[in-house]
């Protein structure tokens, strides 16, 4: 199959996992072509959570309308890169696998006028031109503008037209014009999702894992960055730990500070972190003083400008 073609993600959100065979029994909600997050993560136990991480099982997430290249297929499985998570795996994007009945083929995607929605709530529902109920969005899905009418966005869908709340969204002239915001809105966007559980490759508003609770909160103020912690860490601007400002990410890492990085936060400023923890937990803000994240703390980069918030 041509790399070249434009697939869409055509559920919520969908999960990239490392191998066709990685999900369980478990993770049918999270693999069928009607997915139900909600339900898969109550499921879940604290030991099939960690499962995740530690046997490998998945590497990030997508959300509806996003964009994917496709490199290969194995029976119902499509492998594939993101290209919007800049990745060292591929210079193309983000790779693994997604279940083909979660991806559509669309020829006419972007349209000439070039205006996105983006859902700034932490959900959205998306409704159809009836008014019916179609799906619930994720934070920071983005979709072409199709009408902006009273209290209505019409926008693109992967299978036709939709129907999004005003309030629920921002509207830019594309996603290259999303306004560069600054530290401190990159802290208040974080904020509000302050008690969601922690996601190993999370990457909606449904949980996030460390890199991608940082990266997501960037990209929601306009600026682009890796998906992984540790190329996180070797992207950016170099600030000494003494010059730290709110909306830097601080990195940690094992041996205390000296060895392998393996956890990110954002500086929530007067010495407390903010940041999604590990399986277990909940996205929080903790004094560092004390802590082992004290100890581990290595290194510090600000992607953000000095802009008016």
């Amino acid at each position: 199959m041509e790399s070249n073609k434009i697939w869409l993600v055509n559920v919520p959100v969908a999960t990239l996992w490392t191998s066709y065979d990685s999900p369980r029994d478990m993770d049918e909600n999270a693999i069928s072509a009607t997915v139900n997050l909600e339900e898969w993560l109550e499921k879940l136990t604290y030991e099939s959570r960690l499962q995740l991480c530690d046997n490998h099982l998945v590497q990030s997430q997508v959300l509806f309308g996003q964009e994917v290249l496709i490199l290969d297929e194995k029976e119902d499985w499509a492998y594939v890169v993101i290209p919007d998570q800049p990745s060292n795996k591929d210079k193309r994007g983000y790779p693994g696998w997604i279940p083909k009945t979660q991806l559509i083929q669309q020829s006419d995607w972007y349209s000439k006028k070039g205006q996105i929605a983006v859902v700034t709530s932490k959900k959205a529902l998306l409704y159809s031109e009836q008014n019916e109920k179609l799906l619930e969005l994720s934070y920071q899905t983005m979709l072409p503008v199709v009408e902006d009418v009273a209290n209505r966005i019409r926008v693109k869908t992967p299978t036709g037209i939709g129907i999004l709340r005003t309030e629920d969204v921002e509207i830019h002239p594309s996603e290259k014009e999303i306004p560069k915001k600054n530290g401190d809105s990159i802290v208040a966007a974080g904020q509000q999702f302050l008690g969601l559980p922690y996601l190993w490759g999370g990457m909606s508003s449904y949980g996030y894992d460390c890199s991608g609770f940082s990266y997501n909160m960037c990209r929601a103020n306009g600026y682009s960055i890796p998906r992984d912690a540790h190329e996180q860490a070797a992207a950016g601007v170099n600030i000494e730990i003494q010059d730290i400002l709110p909306g830097d990410l601080l990195f940690f890492a094992y041996e205390e500070g000296k060895g392998q990085i393996h956890h990110v936060g954002i500086y929530y400023g007067d010495g407390k972190l903010l940041h999604s923890p590990k399986t277990g937990k909940k996205i929080e803000i903790i004094p560092l003083e004390g802590t082992i994240y004290e100890k581990e703390l290595c290194a510090a980069r600000r992607y953000w400008m000095n802009t008016e918030a």
